[in-house]
C-alpha cells in the first residue's frame, strides 16, 4: 500500500531546497587527495625529482669519518692542542649600595683576538624588577637567562606573586647544576628587589651560586675590582655609584681587549630598574677622564 504524502506549503519548500547539500564529490573519492592545484599536476602529482630539485644548496661536510664531533675527537687525541679552548673575554659588575644595586656591562663579544660584536646586550631584563647579566658564552647565557625569564613569568602565574631573587637564582644555578661538565660556560649575576629588599647573586656553569655586595665577572673583571675596592661605599649616592660603575667598566675595557665597545648601567630600586646609561661609547669616556687629569688621552 502506498504511502500518504502530507501538503508541504511553498515556504516549507523553499527551506527544503535551501537545505540541500551536494553529495556529488562522493562518487571520486579521489578528490579528498588532490590539491587546489590539481589542475595543473602532471600524471596526478609530482615526481620525486621534482622534490630533490626544491632541496636547498648547503655547505659541503668536512671529509672526515664524523664531521659532528671532529673537533672533540681531536681534541682528545691531543693531535691540535688548544683547539678547543675558546677564549672568551668581557666585563660586568654588580654592587649592593644604599640606593639598591648597580649593574654595569660592556658589549664588545670577541673569540680571542677576533672580535665579533661591538653592540652585544650583556644585561637580560628578566622582569620589572629583575636583571641578569651575561659572561662566558653568548649563546649559552642568552638562552638559558631567557628560558630563566619563561619559569619567573609562569612562577608569578601560578602563584599570583612575583618571584624572589633567591629563587629565581636557584632555578638558574639548578639548571647549571644539571649541564655540569656538557659544556657550558656561563658566568652570570642575578640581581634585583623583592620583599626583603635589593639582593645580588653570582650563579656560574658549575652550579655555584654566592649571595654577596660586590661581583664583578669576565675577563676584565680583575681590572674592575681594582678600580670597585677603591671607590666602593654602601653609603655611596645613586650619582656616586652610577659614575663608579661606569668607571670601572672603561678602566676594565682599557686593559681587557676582549672587553670594549659602549658601557651600559642599570639601577636596580624598590620600583623597579631604570637604565641610567644606554650606551656610552669607551672612547669617549677615555678622553674625556683623560682631559679631568689634565692630560690628551694619547700619552
Amino acid at each position: 500500500e502506498k504511502q500518504k504524502t502530507l501538503p508541504v506549503s511553498n515556504s516549507r519548500q523553499g527551506e527544503m531546497a535551501a537545505a540541500a547539500i551536494d553529495m556529488s564529490f562522493l562518487e571520486d573519492p579521489a578528490s579528498f587527495g588532490k590539491s587546489r592545484f590539481h589542475e595543473h599536476d602532471i600524471g596526478g602529482g609530482n615526481d620525486l625529482q621534482d622534490f630533490q630539485s626544491c632541496e636547498p644548496e648547503a655547505f659541503a661536510m668536512a671529509p672526515v669519518e664524523n664531521p659532528k664531533t671532529f673537533c672533540m675527537d681531536v681534541k682528545k687525541a691531543g693531535v691540535a692542542p688548544g683547539l678547543m679552548d675558546f677564549k672568551h673575554g668581557t666585563t660586568t659588575l654588580g654592587f649592593v649600595f644604599q640606593g639598591g644595586i648597580i649593574i654595569a656591562v660592556d658589549s664588545r663579544a670577541s673569540m680571542g683576538s677576533y672580535i665579533g660584536s661591538q653592540t652585544v646586550k650583556k644585561v637580560i631584563e628578566i622582569n620589572d624588577f629583575l636583571l641578569g647579566t651575561m659572561a662566558g658564552g653568548a649563546a649559552d647565557c642568552s638562552f638559558w637567562e631567557r628560558h630563566l625569564t619563561r619559569l619567573c613569568r609562569l612562577h608569578e602565574l601560578r602563584d599570583k606573586e612575583r618571584i624572589s631573587v633567591a629563587a629565581a637564582s636557584k632555578l638558574l644555578a639548578n639548571i647549571f647544576w644539571q649541564y655540569r661538565g656538557q659544556g657550558l660556560s656561563c658566568g652570570t649575576m642575578v640581581a634585583g628587589w623583592d620583599k626583603k629588599g635589593p639582593s645580588l647573586y653570582m650563579v656560574d656553569d658549575q652550579g655555584d651560586r654566592h649571595k654577596g655586595n660586590v661581583f664583578s665577572v669576565g675577563s676584565g673583571s680583575t681590572f674592575a675590582y681594582g678600580v670597585l675596592d677603591t671607590g666602593y661605599r654602601y653609603d655611596l649616592s645613586v650619582e656616586e655609584a652610577v659614575e663608579l660603575g661606569r668607571r670601572s667598566i672603561y678602566h676594565a675595557t682599557h686593559r681587557d681587549g676582549a672587553s670594549g665597545g659602549v658601557v651600559r648601567v642599570y639601577h636596580v630600586h624598590e620600583k623597579g630598574w631604570t637604565k641610567v646609561i644606554g650606551g656610552e661609547d669607551v672612547n669617549s669616556l677615555h678622553y674625556m677622564y683623560a682631559e679631568q687629569k689634565g692630560c690628551k688621552g694619547d700619552e
